[in-house]
Protein backbone atom coordinates (compact mmCIF):
# COMPACT_ATOMS: atom_id res chain seq x y z
CA UNK A 1 0.00 0.00 0.00
CA UNK A 2 1.39 3.24 -0.79
CA UNK A 3 1.51 6.11 1.43
CA UNK A 4 -0.16 9.18 1.46
CA UNK A 5 1.38 12.09 -0.06
CA UNK A 6 2.35 15.12 2.05
CA UNK A 7 1.26 18.69 1.87
CA UNK A 8 2.67 21.38 1.99
CA UNK A 9 0.19 24.50 2.76
CA UNK A 10 0.90 28.09 2.44
CA UNK A 11 -0.26 31.09 3.97
CA UNK A 12 0.60 34.92 2.71
CA UNK A 13 -1.45 37.66 1.19
CA UNK A 14 1.34 38.50 -1.14
CA UNK A 15 0.16 36.82 -4.53
CA UNK A 16 3.78 36.64 -5.92
CA UNK A 17 5.24 35.73 -2.57
CA UNK A 18 2.33 32.50 -2.37
CA UNK A 19 4.08 31.72 -6.53
CA UNK A 20 7.07 32.00 -5.87
CA UNK A 21 6.22 29.87 -2.33
CA UNK A 22 4.47 27.30 -5.03
CA UNK A 23 6.73 26.81 -7.42
CA UNK A 24 10.16 26.79 -4.72
CA UNK A 25 7.60 23.62 -3.14
CA UNK A 26 6.68 21.89 -6.04
CA UNK A 27 10.34 22.04 -7.54
CA UNK A 28 11.52 20.00 -4.28
CA UNK A 29 8.82 17.24 -5.26
CA UNK A 30 6.34 18.30 -3.07
CA UNK A 31 2.64 18.63 -3.07
CA UNK A 32 1.38 22.28 -2.09
CA UNK A 33 -1.97 24.37 -1.48
CA UNK A 34 -2.04 27.86 -1.12
CA UNK A 35 -3.92 30.72 0.62
CA UNK A 36 -4.53 34.20 0.78
CA UNK A 37 -5.78 34.85 4.28
CA UNK A 38 -5.79 32.64 7.64
CA UNK A 39 -9.58 32.35 7.17
CA UNK A 40 -9.11 31.09 3.74
CA UNK A 41 -7.04 28.28 5.47
CA UNK A 42 -9.18 27.94 8.62
CA UNK A 43 -12.55 27.30 6.00
CA UNK A 44 -11.05 23.84 4.06
CA UNK A 45 -11.19 20.71 5.56
CA UNK A 46 -8.78 19.33 8.20
CA UNK A 47 -6.05 17.33 5.92
CA UNK A 48 -6.12 13.43 6.80
CA UNK A 49 -2.43 13.45 5.20
CA UNK A 50 0.71 14.60 6.83
CA UNK A 51 1.22 18.28 6.31
CA UNK A 52 3.08 21.05 7.23
CA UNK A 53 2.17 25.26 6.72
CA UNK A 54 4.40 27.94 5.71
CA UNK A 55 2.87 30.94 7.42
CA UNK A 56 3.31 34.83 6.93
CA UNK A 57 3.48 36.16 10.38
CA UNK A 58 2.05 39.64 9.05
CA UNK A 59 -1.16 38.91 7.75
CA UNK A 60 -4.23 41.11 7.20
CA UNK A 61 -6.83 40.45 10.07
CA UNK A 62 -5.95 37.09 11.57
CA UNK A 63 -2.41 37.21 11.52
CA UNK A 64 -0.12 34.37 11.60
CA UNK A 65 0.51 34.09 14.97
CA UNK A 66 -3.39 34.51 15.89
CA UNK A 67 -3.53 31.55 13.29
CA UNK A 68 -1.19 29.59 15.20
CA UNK A 69 -3.13 30.30 18.49
CA UNK A 70 -6.29 29.59 16.78
CA UNK A 71 -5.09 25.78 15.24
CA UNK A 72 -3.61 25.27 18.71
CA UNK A 73 -7.14 26.33 20.04
CA UNK A 74 -9.30 23.96 17.59
CA UNK A 75 -6.56 20.92 18.01
CA UNK A 76 -4.70 21.33 14.73
CA UNK A 77 -0.94 19.98 15.19
CA UNK A 78 0.29 20.64 12.00
CA UNK A 79 3.73 21.96 12.07
CA UNK A 80 4.22 25.58 11.20
CA UNK A 81 7.19 27.05 9.36
CA UNK A 82 7.33 31.17 9.84
CA UNK A 83 8.14 33.27 7.37
CA UNK A 84 8.02 37.25 7.17
CA UNK A 85 9.32 39.96 4.77
CA UNK A 86 9.15 42.24 7.87
CA UNK A 87 12.12 40.77 9.64
CA UNK A 88 10.57 40.13 13.17
CA UNK A 89 10.84 36.22 13.26
CA UNK A 90 12.08 36.70 16.56
CA UNK A 91 8.66 38.05 18.08
CA UNK A 92 7.92 34.08 17.48
CA UNK A 93 9.48 33.86 20.92
CA UNK A 94 7.87 30.77 22.80
CA UNK A 95 4.65 31.32 21.41
CA UNK A 96 6.00 29.21 18.87
CA UNK A 97 5.51 25.73 20.97
CA UNK A 98 8.60 24.13 19.66
CA UNK A 99 6.08 23.09 16.34
CA UNK A 100 8.23 26.04 14.11
CA UNK A 101 11.26 27.45 12.97
CA UNK A 102 11.37 31.15 11.09
CA UNK A 103 12.88 31.91 7.90
CA UNK A 104 12.44 35.33 5.88
CA UNK A 105 11.10 36.28 2.40
CA UNK A 106 14.74 37.96 1.98
CA UNK A 107 16.26 34.62 2.95
CA UNK A 108 13.99 32.98 0.61
CA UNK A 109 14.75 35.44 -2.72
CA UNK A 110 18.51 35.23 -1.58
CA UNK A 111 18.03 31.18 -2.13
CA UNK A 112 18.93 31.23 2.03
CA UNK A 113 16.81 28.15 4.61
CA UNK A 114 14.23 27.93 1.95
CA UNK A 115 16.40 27.10 -1.43
CA UNK A 116 15.34 25.20 -3.76
CA UNK A 117 18.64 22.75 -2.50
CA UNK A 118 17.33 22.02 0.91
CA UNK A 119 13.31 23.44 0.76
CA UNK A 120 12.27 19.57 1.79
CA UNK A 121 15.23 19.30 4.32
CA UNK A 122 13.35 22.54 5.87
CA UNK A 123 9.68 21.46 5.69
CA UNK A 124 10.51 18.05 6.88
CA UNK A 125 12.26 19.36 10.36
Amino acid sequence: MRAPEAIVFVVDDDPSVREALRSLIRSAGLTVQTFASALEFLARPPPDVPSCLVLDVRLPGLSGLDLQKRMAEIDIATPIVFITGHGDVPTIGPSDEGRSCGVSHEAVHRQGPLGRGNCRAVLNR
